[in-house]
């Protein structure tokens, strides 16, 4: 694969991941709706629910791309909190109180993350348990919200603004799910020329380039609701999301696409994550993310990156 193919192939997969995704959750959230799920449910499931990170990482796991595979997990998870929830911070400040218990979710899920890399390969057992904490963590999620209802998601409120039949929300689930498996294999391949091509560190590209890419519009999706005046569903989202990232589908490539862990990931990917993890849930129990933590949380973020395009 030439250089501009594998540059090509990556940027089409990611827009067509993160084009695909916004016609998943549409879908989603109108089954969920013509249900009748109660909302704060539905919230909970649906807005931490990266359908393209979970692509993207099994399509790598199968092609052996253990950076690029586990990168949509630790990656991914560094680049929302520090990057979405500490960028976004910067242009709208969250005041927002999470119950102790989901906040404690947060660093909770990043040390648990840290199981599956105690072994050469990821074991198929952790992505049990892995799965199995997800479970628990959302069933405590969704009980705890039942009288807070700050995991209220922007997309519901379109759903009920546009109402959609059962049989569109089937069709749009059913297409989204087939564009972003499309899409996860050309990000993957892609991602695997760069590192080859243009001799980028396989760590950097896995860990920093392809979370950012993917995850970008993040940003934008803990802005807009701060900016309306919902740091609830801003807050709610960045919880929900970290225990997709570091339960579900880092659990799912441990149990489907076992893969070798890199060094890297003991010393400096799980460390951050624990950090990052720690800074963002001491920031949410004071019941603000405002610009001095944005500054703290990017500047992990920044180090980070810089710490990975040394490495080789």
């Amino acid at each position: 694969m030439g250089v501009l193919l594998a540059v090509a192939s990556f940027v089409v997969g990611v827009v067509i991941v993160v084009a695909a995704t916004e016609r998943l959750l549409r879908g989603l959230v109108g089954i969920a709706t013509a249900a009748r799920v109660a909302p704060f449910v539905a919230s909970a499931v649906l807005s931490g629910m990266e359908v393209e990170n979970v692509a993207v990482g099994l399509a790598a796991g199968a092609r052996g791309s253990a950076d690029v595979a586990l990168g949509t997990a630790y990656g991914g998870a560094v680049v929302l909190l520090c990057w979405a929830l500490g960028a976004g911070a910067l242009i709208a400040p969250l005041r927002v109180r999470v119950p102790r218990g989901v906040v404690l979710l947060v660093p909770g899920a990043a040390l648990l993350a840290g199981l599956p890399i105690l072994f050469p390969a990821t074991p198929r057992w952790s992505g049990l348990l892995l799965l199995a904490a997800f479970a628990l963590a959302l069933g405590y999620l969704a009980h705890a919200s039942r009288d807070h209802p700050f995991m209220d998601d922007a997309e519901l409120r379109d759903a009920a603004e546009e109402p959609m039949s059962r049989a569109a929300a089937v069709a749009w689930t059913l297409v989204g799910l087939a564009a972003i498996a499309i899409g996860g294999e050309l990000v993957a391949s892609g991602a695997e020329g760069l590192i080859t091509m243009l001799g980028l560190a396989a760590g950097f590209v896995g860990m920093v380039v392809t979370p950012l890419a993917i995850e970008a519009e993040e940003i934008v999706r803990q802005v807009v609701p701060a900016r309306r005046g919902h740091a609830d569903v801003s807050a709610g989202n960045a919880v929900g999301t970290v225990l997709w990232f570091l339960l579900f589908n880092l659990g799912l490539i441990a149990l489907v696409t076992p893969v070798t862990v890199p060094a890297h990931l003991r010393n400096l990917d799980w460390p951050v994550l624990v950090a990052a993890a720690l800074l963002a849930g001491a920031f949410l129990l004071r019941g603000r993310v405002g610009r001095a933590e944005g500054v703290v949380l990017v500047a992990v973020g920044l180090l980070y990156a810089a710490l990975h395009a040394m490495v080789r």
